[in-house]
């Protein structure tokens, strides 16, 4: 799906792992065009950019050094202004400006098209903690216009990461109520990702799934429960698809399904349902807290959703979930 990732009571943290920055880790879980990056990855918890951990097994040797070259290709948010770069910290504390004035700085001094590039997209996340949806699409439509440029040496990653800037848009827009755009993106984020050449059967599962996926909330959100449900339906059937073409994506993917009915329970009403399925979701992710806190309202146990209002608040990342998780917890305890 978009971006979605791993806070404070994540896997890698019940693991034993340092915690990481949410983008990483849910890039790892995703294929991209490193795939041997993936396959080293399977059922094996992620390692953090920086974090130097013993190394007991030749994949995760194999992951740790090609770690760097995985977030520089994500957009490089593990680089040295730390997660989300110079100015992420400020995001997180509702000073937008001058996190934007900070990664302006760093877009100007730097050297490459890919630094520069990262800059940009840190913007588009900066925009994101506003909830200013066309502002983020703007500036994740610039870093798709460098992707683009390296269409011919990286096809397989130029391709997926273009998608990826654009879904990025549409998860920003969606999750802040601007609905047309979000849809116009999230299409746009499939047609760009199915244009690699020569692409898996798996890839294009997966696209499909998220695109489903996406079409199935903005139904949701609009109030039209029937066709929601179509296109929950749609995603459950290219997950069995997926299962086929690659058991170890589908495993990665299937953890995405609880966010789905759960969202869907929840903009239907049926907020016991909707509580039980968000409880599901594995990834334990900022944008699921959130909603686990506005599910608890619904259902009128305050206290409930103050104790997830605060475990939102206290995301640490600089992507989609943390940009609405944050603002919109910290709003509602009046932080």
């Amino acid at each position: 799906m978009d971006t979605s990732g791993v806070y404070s009571d994540s896997p890698l943290e019940r693991a034993g792992w340092p915690e990481v920055e949410p983008v990483q880790a849910d890039w790892l879980r995703k294929p991209h065009g490193i795939t041997i990056a993936r396959n080293a990855a399977r059922r094996r918890p992620a390692i953090p950019c920086g974090k130097i951990r013993p190394m007991i097994s030749t994949p995760r040797v194999l992951l740790f050094l090609l770690t760097p070259t995985l977030a520089l290709a994500q957009g490089g948010r593990g680089g040295p202004g730390g997660f989300g770069g110079p100015g992420a910290h400020l995001d997180l504390e509702g000073k937008g400006a001058e996190a934007r004035d900070a990664f302006q700085k760093a877009y100007d001094s730097a050297s490459t098209p890919a630094a520069k590039a990262s800059a940009l997209r840190n913007i588009a996340m900066s925009w994101a903690f506003e909830g200013n949806c066309r502002k983020t699409a703007e500036y994740e439509d610039k870093v798709i216009e460098y992707w683009k440029t390296q269409e011919a040496d990286q096809p397989a990653n130029a391709f997926y990461q273009e998608g990826e800037m654009a879904d990025e848009a549409g998860r920003v827009c969606i999750d802040y109520g601007d609905l047309d755009t979000a849809a116009a993106y999230y299409k746009k984020g499939h047609e760009l990702g199915i244009q690699e050449p020569s692409i898996a059967a798996s890839r294009k599962d997966l696209w499909e799934f998220r695109y489903q996926h996406a079409l199935a909330r903005i139904a949701a959100r609009r109030g039209n429960r029937a066709e929601a449900q179509r296109y929950v339906d749609a995603a459950k059937g290219v997950l069995e698809r997926m299962k086929t073409d690659d058991a170890s994506l589908y495993q990665q993917q299937t953890g995405f399904l609880p966010y789905l009915t759960g969202y869907v329970a929840y903009y239907a009403g049926d907020y016991k349902t909707a509580l039980a399925d968000f409880q599901k979701d594995p990834r334990n992710d900022a944008f699921i807290t959130c909603m686990i806190a506005m599910t608890y309202e619904k259902l009128g146990d305050g206290a409930k959703a103050k104790e997830y209002w605060q475990k939102a608040a206290g995301a640490r990342g600089h992507n989609p979930p943390a940009a609405f998780a944050v603002p919109t917890a910290r709003k509602k305890l009046g932080a």
